[in-house]
């Protein structure tokens, strides 16, 4: 039986494949490969993390270790100087030495000298200590040298703040002692020293008319070194800016002093 024209023409038509260019399959197809995406995304930044270790995305900068520290800055460690062997602290008079007592180093341009401080004399051992250990005897010099009488160093160039005098019934200014140099006003030691290299007692009178013993403070002894001392009061000398033959024609320098333990 024919069939119609309109039958034919249907029959003829190439019916499409299933879902192709069907809207709800494009919308499905969009989602999925969001969701890829989304899930490819998460699993480079999982990737990164773990490879990035303790050093991670949401580690704290500040809290984690640097690969190459550097040392924290601090201050200068204070050398440990100990006494020489054959070098032992003295301990009479009594009431001023001690076996454990203070004693410092003083390292010259000629030589060593080991001086111990005096028990009995605590403002002027206090305050030599404290310059010691502030390093404002290094790199100064010896400024005043005498034969036969003294070596005067310890001139700053530093404003330092006067002590007051210890002198005593015990302030005996002889040879290898170290005492404060001063004006002629009572109380007005402050930084600069000088170490006797004869017996300068009450038998010495300063510009003052005053006798040695009841001016100028002893707190120490040199216990090793005397012969640094001496030869440095025998340097050759030339007069001074008030006329006095007592500076030295060669630089004598107190390169380093130091507190020594015992």
């Amino acid at each position: 039986m024919p069939r119609s024209r309109r039958y034919r023409k249907k029959q003829n038509q190439v019916k499409p494949e299933w879902g192709k260019n069907n809207p709800q399959s494009k919308v499905k197809n969009r989602k999925m490969m969001i969701l890829v995406g989304v899930i490819a995304i998460v699993a480079v930044i999982i990737t990164a993390f773990f490879a990035m270790g303790p050093n991670g995305l949401f580690s704290n900068p500040s809290a984690s270790p640097s690969p190459t520290p550097s040392p924290s800055p601090s201050a200068t460690p204070t050398p440990i100087v100990t006494l020489p062997p054959n070098v032992e602290p003295i301990t009479t008079p009594q009431n001023e030495y001690r076996s454990n007592g203070t004693i410092v180093l003083l390292e010259t341009s000629m030589g060593n000298i080991t001086i111990q401080m005096r028990e009995d004399k605590p403002i002027t051992r206090s305050n030599f200590v404290n310059l010691v250990q502030q390093g404002l005897y290094d790199n100064t010099i010896f400024h005043r040298v005498i034969a036969g009488f003294m070596i005067q160093g310890g001139n700053t160039g530093t404003n330092v703040a006067q002590i007051v005098d210890e002198i005593g019934s015990d302030n005996v200014n002889f040879n290898g002692t170290i005492a404060m140099a001063k004006t002629n006003n009572p109380n007005s030691a402050t930084s600069q020293f000088f170490v006797n290299v004869a017996d300068n007692g009450n038998n010495i009178i300063d510009d003052a008319g005053t006798r040695f013993d009841t001016v100028y403070t002893v707190f120490g002894r040199v216990i090793d070194g005397m012969d640094t001392v001496m030869k440095i009061s025998q340097v050759p000398t030339v007069l001074n800016s008030v006329g006095e033959n007592s500076q030295p024609q060669q630089t004598i320098t107190l390169l380093r002093a130091l507190v020594v333990t015992n």
